[in-house]
């Protein structure tokens, strides 16, 4: 269907003037608009790879690949329906403080409810024991997860902190094509890349800190909360938005499910970048929930938190140093030109962890590999907004872009959790007590997916022809 008879098309929806038109953005500009996504990243990045990793552990250490592998398959379903509903809504909310930061301060109240519920059920809730022998099936291994009072309580708190996490998130993708001018949205990808990485790199070295000092698991999620709050109000309260001049008509929702489904044929642009980023984050998803763990199975580091954190720190501080260069790079000389290298370089680089034996190695690989992921991703937010099908419902047209991310990551962990575990499982001797180890041959093949998808995302985005 073409736009003009696509219903609950952005023609429903009266135009919303953008309060920072006719002018250029100030640092201090883009600073607020970006500030959630450091906010949320901090969360991701002490969640996922420091708390959920470290905590599973300590819940089910012989299941722990497959039960990280349901939480992010799970977590990804919840932020595929929420940005969907949330989106449409934002895009029609005629409060008088603007379409956005309602939902913005509503979802961060229910994620601050969730990480409280999480933290409630690790410290009082019963571990997991472990099995009689080392040899446990898959099947074996999801009927004891999903029999378990403790590891199925501790997954619903996680699912209301995605609730919430998506709810904020869902109306804060309206914010950058609502308010950026169109000539500036390089620059402001460019500040996102540096807000979600600068986010994610204080989340786990915040993590790595709390972990030094032995201040226990209760101090890592007050710093969560305080954190998300904190930075998520100087978006909330610091941005500026026009509240929409008349109120739109009431969304009929069987016509709003259909007008989803956008056309490739209609808008082929659209379509190969939202393929593209998508191969892109099935790749990325299939080894982040896991690096935890390479480095305890495959380097086997004697501080396994303190050194994927240092990674993982590393890997986005050389991404910081190449995302806003490349986001106003292609401003210049064109978005696919940067995408083109930055996944070449990354698929290189995602074998180079193959061959890594030594913390050292992984550090040495992780810089090149982070320097290629930095400019991807200054730029992947800005190829998004360029090709919108319409601008005037951007929130919820985004939220369909935003599959592109959440799809895959439901796919990605369950299909690398079966990848590790499918290679089974080999036990040492620590301090006279077994410790269960997967083997490298599971992660080399989680690699070698990873590659593969960096690089056809790179190759399919030739077919894009709107943007350079």
């Amino acid at each position: 269907m073409s736009d003009a008879v696509r219903p609950e098309t952005g023609s429903d929806i009266p135009h919303v003037p953008s309060p920072y038109a006719g002018r250029t953005l100030t640092l201090g500009d883009h600073v607020k608009i970006s500030a959630y996504w450091f906010a949320t990243n901090f969360l991701w990045g002490a969640l996922l790879i420091s708390i959920l990793p470290s905590e599973m552990k300590v819940l089910a250490s012989h299941y722990r690949v497959l039960a990280i592998s349901l939480f992010t398959a799970l977590g990804a379903i919840i932020a595929i329906v929420v940005p969907l509903a949330v989106g449409a809504l934002s895009d029609r909310c005629v409060s008088p403080w603007g379409r956005r930061r309602p939902y913005m301060a509503i979802g961060v109240g229910i994620n601050v409810l969730g990480l409280v519920m999480m933290a409630a059920i690790f410290t009082l809730a019963p571990r997991l024991p472990a099995p009689s022998r080392i040899d446990v099936g898959i099947g074996e291994t999801l009927a004891v997860l999903l029999t378990s009072p403790t590891y199925l309580g501790f997954l619903f708190a996680y699912m209301v902190v995605q609730f919430g996490n998506n709810v904020t998130s869902a109306a804060y993708m309206g914010v950058i094509p609502d308010l950026v001018p169109e000539d500036q949205r390089g620059v402001a990808s460019g500040y996102m890349a540096l807000m979600s990485q600068g986010g994610t790199l204080f989340g786990i070295v915040s993590m790595i800190v709390l972990g030094a000092l032995h201040l226990g698991d209760l101090s890592k999620y007050a710093a969560l909360i305080v954190a998300l709050v904190s930075v998520a109000l100087i978006t909330i309260l610091g941005i500026r938005e026009n509240p929409l001049p008349s109120r739109p008509p009431r969304l009929d929702w069987s016509k709003y499910l259909r007008s989803l489904w956008i056309d490739p044929k209609e808008h082929p642009d659209f379509a190969w970048v939202w393929i593209t980023r998508a191969l892109v984050m099935l790749g990325f998803y299939s080894v982040l929930p896991f690096v935890n763990y390479y480095m305890d199975d495959v380097i086997r580091s004697r501080s396994v938190d303190k050194d994927a954190g240092t990674v993982l720190a590393i890997i986005l501080v050389a991404s910081t140093v190449s995302a806003i260069k490349a986001g106003k790079l292609s401003d210049r000389i064109g978005r696919k030109k940067v995408v083109y290298v930055s996944n070449a370089v990354i698929a290189l680089f995602a074998l180079g962890f193959i061959a890594c034996r030594t913390l050292e190695q992984v550090l040495a690989v992780g810089v090149l590999f982070g320097l290629g992921y930095g400019a991807y991703i200054s730029v992947d937010y800005a190829l998004g907004t360029d090709v919108l099908p319409s601008q005037n419902d951007a929130a919820k047209e985004m939220a369909v872009w935003h599959i592109a991310m959440t799809l895959p990551q439901s796919i990605a962990g369950p299909v690398a959790g079966l990848l590790i575990s499918s290679f089974g499982m080999t036990e040492e001797i620590v301090n006279g007590e077994k410790v269960p180890h997967y083997t490298v041959a599971g992660y080399s093949a989680v690699f070698v997916l990873c590659s593969l998808c960096f690089a056809l995302g790179a190759y399919l985005l030739r077919n894009v022809r709107a943007v350079r």
